[in-house]
């Protein structure tokens, strides 16, 4: 009896979505012989494989999990991680702005107080 009840907790667990993606609407899809749970949420997606496939590769699951999620998405896939039963993408939306660059870092040899003007705006600057 508790063999069967953890069996079943273990099963059930199968395609459980991580908490970032818990909550967040499922979609099924089958590519070929890969069957998926897509999740999307923001600029990111997660793939569970749910068939069972003898000791795939994730060379062979990574095209098909691609397919799944632009296909859910209906964005472009930007990168893909994890292993062959859950795939984590960064997605890329043609209605969406590109991300805000980080900062760039400036190196200056400027011995003395100086008033620069970048890109219109003034910078009052001391460099040493």
């Amino acid at each position: 009896m508790r063999l069967s009840v953890l069996s079943v907790f273990l099963l059930a667990a199968c395609d459980t979505p991580s908490t970032t993606f818990r909550g967040a609407p499922v979609q099924r899809i089958t590519v070929a012989q890969s069957t998926f749970d897509v999740r999307v949420l923001d600029r990111r997606a997660e793939a569970i494989r749910l068939n069972g496939e003898w000791a795939p590769r994730l060379a062979a699951v990574e095209p098909r999990a691609r397919i799944a999620i632009e296909t859910v998405s209906g964005c472009k896939v930007t990168r893909l991680r994890g292993d062959q039963a859950i795939i984590m993408a960064d997605l890329k939306c043609t209605n969406e702005p590109d991300p805000i660059p980080p900062p760039a870092v400036i190196f200056c040899d400027i011995q003395q107080e100086t008033k620069i003007s970048v890109a219109g705006a003034l910078l009052d600057a001391r460099c040493e």
